[in-house]
């Protein structure tokens, strides 16, 4: 099997007068142990400290793992998580929805960099997993934890595509907790509630909690329906774009999943918009599609050219409503008002720039079951309960697949009545 140790110290030949060995010019210099000559494997040097029995081990592992083809240059390991992230697996990343780029890196690089970041790839075993996972279960809620931690999952196994690790930690772990993804359980509002939270709302951004509860939609494709969306003769909304942000900008783009649908909505509905424009006509709005980052070649500024719809709710100076705004200046006061959340919490904060004065902030609790989507819910919650079929639901909330749907909103679905037993009994009948 190819491959050798060679001892810098001494000449390789014994002195012919002697039949001793002499020293070399290198002796008590650098590390006195090479091992070297196996396929693949770059040369390692060993010091005296760990002498003759070091390169041996050595020197058996990479033969038996260069053979196998399964051979890991530990050396490789030795770079930092960090620099690991920055220039090599986050460079080669590739989404085509940059509001998933976005999420991404807020993850890594709030979750795992500040922690695990200085240690080098091959040093995070599962001491170091742990204390981190302590860490993340203080500082961030479960779903966010079990991202966070299927993305580290994932870094570990593109460095071990990269040669740089042999094993992936985060894989088959028995002795730590990771965080699970909490189940997500549809909860539909009563009506009285809806009802509460429409009065306590802006007048002008009323119509938003109609567009939820009425036709099922998110609240970035209620921020994107134009008027040309709305069919008021065949009594139906056209969903084929959604306001999302990317980083600090808006863009406008498909719904979720890229899919584009048509919802049939009923008369209230119709007319809840048509006094929405007589009080305030819809405005033209351009948004880049997309991307709203400066494009790098003649095919992204092509993807990525401006789009003009006039838009039948805009934020109250114009221009498209952006959610983050949306949510702690005009929903959760709402919600506040109308008794589904506790009062805001308000402390006075220094500014750093103005010694000696102070700002107000306000901050409400977080609850994700009260936020838009629960008008959604609503939605789905009513049409099942109209025994609307499950196909057609899945349709209107735009659904890849019914089984979505029924994984969501199945505790929603009214029970058996026993139209099938009596139909089996009828069946046994006939047959006998």
């Amino acid at each position: 099997m190819p491959g050798y140790i060679e001892d810098r110290w001494m000449t390789k030949k014994p002195d012919p007068a002697t039949g001793q060995k002499r020293k070399t010019q290198r002796w008590g210099q650098g590390k006195r142990y090479r091992v070297a000559g196996v396929s693949g494997v770059k040369d390692r040097s060993f010091d005296k400290l760990h002498g003759p029995e070091g390169a041996n081990a050595w020197l058996a592992k990479a033969q038996h793992e260069s053979a196998a083809g399964e051979f890991v240059d530990p050396r490789r390991g030795q770079m930092l998580l960090r620099d690991y992230i920055d220039q090599e697996w986050w460079p080669r990343l590739d989404y085509d929805n940059p509001s998933t780029e976005h999420t991404i890196r807020g993850r890594v690089w709030t979750h795992i960099v500040p922690h695990l970041g200085d240690y080098p790839l091959n040093a995070i075993k599962t001491p170091q997993l742990g204390e981190w996972l302590k860490t993340l279960k203080a500082t961030a809620g479960p779903g966010t934890g079990n991202e966070a931690w299927r993305y580290l999952s994932s870094i570990f196994q593109a460095a071990i595509d990269d040669d740089r690790l042999g094993r992936n930690p985060c894989r088959r772990q028995t002795t730590l907790r990771v965080p699970a993804k909490p189940p997500a359980k549809a909860r539909a509002w009563p009506k009285h509630q809806v009802l509460a939270v429409r009065e306590a709302m802006d007048e002008r951004f009323r119509l938003l909690v109609d567009l939820g509860v009425g036709a099922g939609l998110r609240s970035g494709e209620a921020f994107g329906l134009s008027l040309d969306d709305v069919d008021f003769e065949g009594g139906r909304l056209l969903v084929r774009r959604q306001v999302k942000k990317v980083g600090a900008q808006l863009a406008f783009a498909l719904p979720k999943g890229e899919k584009t649908r048509e919802v049939p909505v009923p008369d209230y509905l119709l007319k809840q918009i048509r006094e929405s424009l007589d009080r305030r006509p819809a405005q033209w709005v351009t948004l880049p599609w997309k991307d709203p980052r400066p494009p790098q070649t003649d095919r992204e500024a092509e993807e990525r050219e401006p789009q003009a719809h006039q838009l039948v709710l805009v934020a109250a100076r114009g221009g498209a409503i952006r959610r983050d705004g949306f949510d702690t200046r005009i929903w959760k006061p709402a919600l506040a008002a109308a008794g589904v959340i506790p009062p805001p919490i308000e402390t006075k904060q220094a500014m750093s720039h103005r010694p000696g004065f102070f700002r107000t902030v306000v901050k409400y609790q977080e609850s994700r079951e009260d936020g838009f989507h629960a008008l959604r819910h609503t939605f789905a919650s009513v049409q099942l309960d109209a025994r609307e079929p499950i196909v057609a639901v899945s349709k209107w909330l735009g659904h890849a697949d019914p089984s979505i749907t029924l994984r969501i909103y199945a505790h929603m679905m009214p029970e058996a009545d026993g139209r099938g037993r009596s139909a089996m009994q009828n069946w046994f009948e006939a047959s006998s």
